[in-house]
């Protein structure tokens, strides 16, 4: 069994968000309010089945899948693009790859010692944030 994500964890550090949001083709005023944001996660995991809420005092996002099924995700509130989505296990790392409008557009999730990382990436920019336990 890969490991477990289960948890509530807070944002530490984030790269490259300005780069990633970009490449969503997220507004200029939207960018510079997020940018400010300190999100949060909470993961449930229940086997393969997931749900992962993040929450911001701009937004929140909810996504729930099971692991190895598509999906079709609609991302209203983020960029507002909807995709067909599909997460599967590479070794511990949960990993996303989302076809839609957007080329090369993804996540990964994994822990490294008592920290949670998260790469999104979209059109070539990497997004590298880490989230530690609440």
């Amino acid at each position: 069994m890969p490991v477990d994500l289960s948890g509530t964890w807070n944002l530490l550090s984030s790269d490259n968000f300005e780069g990633y949001m970009v490449a969503l083709g997220i507004d200029f005023a939207t960018r510079k309010i997020a940018k400010l944001l300190k999100p949060q996660k909470v993961i449930e995991q229940n086997g393969d089945s997931f749900s992962i809420h993040t929450y911001s005092s701009l937004r929140n996002y909810l996504v729930t899948f099971k692991v190895g099924e598509e999906f079709d995700e609609d991302n209203k509130g983020l960029d507002n693009r909807k995709c067909k989505s599909l997460v599967t296990w590479d070794n511990d790392r949960l990993t996303c790859v989302q076809k839609g409008e957007k080329k090369n557009r993804g996540w990964t999730h994994w822990i490294e010692g008592d920290r949670l990382h998260l790469e999104m990436f979209c059109e070539g920019q990497v997004c590298k944030q880490t989230f530690q336990r609440a």
